[in-house]
């Protein structure tokens, strides 16, 4: 008689889920005992990976914004009044901040600031892990985020500016959100939110979470929208509603768009992507694997990565510090995938992390910066033109030059791009007076009526925003001044009579 055949291997499907989480081998350690361990190794690596950011006074123009905003807060200025931007106040404040305790002549307290910033996203995505995964998928998840965290031109990755300082609050909403804690969880999204705007999409998470707790769903959720609405609500009143309201959300609708510079801003997006895919080549292969061989259940991570993803798209922009608010899901995603794969996935990983953290530091340390040194050349070229009393007005997307000139600005519009619309790669369909911020060139004409610049500095070097293709500011010069050097390919222009 013919034996029975064996039954078919049963298909094992693994599920990454916070309440199906892989029970580690080991008993885990006690908590104090582990960050006791963990926290040197992090701050250390968050310290090297960051290295190459002191090696410069500024890296971009984020920064060198964020650095006259301060000098013109600390003077009396007010947020979004008489000193205005675009972006939320959290970090014009934490400039400020940081000028008033360690003086304004260096952002090197910011820097340390971003390394503090850095180790606080690694521990919060550590904790994350380690609740889910266990110790070690902690540790890989703090280290793999310092390793990645550097992954794209050091203009963006290195620079202490939006996006560095959002990630923490960003990681920390679903650190908590993961252990029910709803009210901290809304506190840590008004703090991206406070940041930078795109920080909001950590709420995403955070509902999902939210949804998927057993019961009290409604007190839950009066409990983030109290920590969300509160912070925000402080905010608004303490730098006026409308003004809030218009400067962070309303007020940028000419900027949200691409068009005019289609082939210029996709061919930046491409370019960032592959930046930030060779410094994840650690990270995606674990995580397509699994795609492959289980069925995921981490909806949580994949709907925040979904919802970065929109950030970075949004404004159709793709600048390369965008991408930075990828990497904390990313990276929870990937470690969570390596615990169901061989151990030697979790080495080969955090290798060649490090080889690619490897080369961006090198690059961060050895990469020329001719922007900065032209800035420098003109900054002293005014500082030379002026007294220290005078105001002098700077044409161009540079407002650090105010800075390291260490003269005040004319107006409150710190770059020609708020007046005329002009980004990064925008050519001239989109520029110009009728593209600027609503009601601005009433208020720039009234700003130089009332103190006119001693020096005015025109640093369009041929770009669309050149005085002769903008009327108020052409018929300026032509009246009130006359050119007097070119320094660098800047035109100066003094007062005349």
């Amino acid at each position: 008689m013919l034996a029975e055949p064996p039954p078919p291997p049963r298909t094992v499907t693994t599920r990454l889920l916070p309440d199906q989480r892989r029970r580690p081998a080991d008993p885990p350690a006690p908590s104090e005992r582990y960050w006791r361990r963990l926290l040197p190794v992090l701050a250390t690596l968050a310290l090297l990976t960051r290295i190459p950011s002191f090696r410069h006074p500024l890296w971009n123009p984020d920064e060198g914004y964020l650095a006259v905003q301060a000098k013109l807060l600390a003077g009396g200025g007010e947020l979004y009044a008489t000193v205005v931007d675009r972006k939320p106040p959290l970090l014009p404040w934490l400039y400020e901040a940081a000028f008033a305790l360690c003086g304004d002549g260096s952002l090197g307290p910011l820097r340390l600031a971003a390394v503090a910033a850095q180790l606080l996203t690694a521990l919060a995505l550590a904790a994350t892990a380690r609740r889910r995964w266990g110790d070690r998928a902690g540790r890989a998840a703090g280290v793999l985020h310092l390793l990645v965290s550097v992954g794209l031109n050091p203009e963006d990755a290195q620079a202490a500016t939006f996006e560095v300082f959002m990630l923490p609050f960003t990681a920390a909403a679903v650190c908590c959100a993961d252990r029910g804690n709803w009210t901290r969880a809304g506190l840590a999204v008004a703090g991206a939110c406070l940041t930078k705007q795109t920080g909001g999409a950590a709420l995403a998470p955070v509902l999902w979470l939210l949804w998927q707790q057993p019961g009290r769903r409604r007190i839950s959720l009066l409990r983030t929208a109290v920590g969300v609405v509160t912070p925000i609500a402080v905010a608004a009143l303490l730098t006026g509603p409308s003004r809030f309201l218009f400067w962070t959300v309303t007020g940028s609708g000419a900027y949200a768009t691409f068009a005019g510079s289609e082939l210029h801003v996709l061919t930046r997006g491409l370019a960032n992507t592959a930046l930030l895919a060779a410094s994840c080549a650690g990270l995606l292969p674990p995580v397509v694997r699994v795609l492959r061989i289980a069925r995921t259940g981490a909806a949580d991570l994949w709907l925040w990565l979904i919802a970065s993803a929109g950030a970075v798209l949004l404004g159709f922009h793709f600048f390369g510090h965008y991408y930075l608010q990828l990497i904390p899901p990313l990276v929870l995603l990937a470690t969570g995938a390596l615990q169901i794969l061989p151990p030697y996935r979790l080495t080969s990983a955090l290798l060649t992390s490090a080889c690619a953290c490897a080369l961006f530091l090198l690059w961060g340390l050895l990469a020329p910066r001719p922007d900065l040194v032209h800035t420098e050349r003109l900054a002293g070229a005014v500082a030379a033109r002026t007294g220290s009393a005078d105001r002098v007005l700077v044409w161009g997307i540079h407002p650090e030059t105010y800075w390291l000139a260490g003269r005040a600005p004319a107006s409150r519009f710190l770059t020609a791009g708020l007046l005329t619309n002009y980004s990064g790669g925008r050519d001239g369909s989109q520029v110009g007076e009728k593209y600027g911020v609503a009601g601005a060139w009433p208020t720039f004409r009234a700003e130089l009526a009332a103190r006119p610049p001693a020096l005015i500095v025109d640093d369009s070097r041929g770009k669309p925003f050149a005085p002769d293709r903008l009327p108020t500011l052409r018929r300026l010069l032509g009246a009130r001044y006359e050119r007097s050097a070119v320094v660098d390919g800047a035109v100066f222009y003094v007062r005349t009579g």
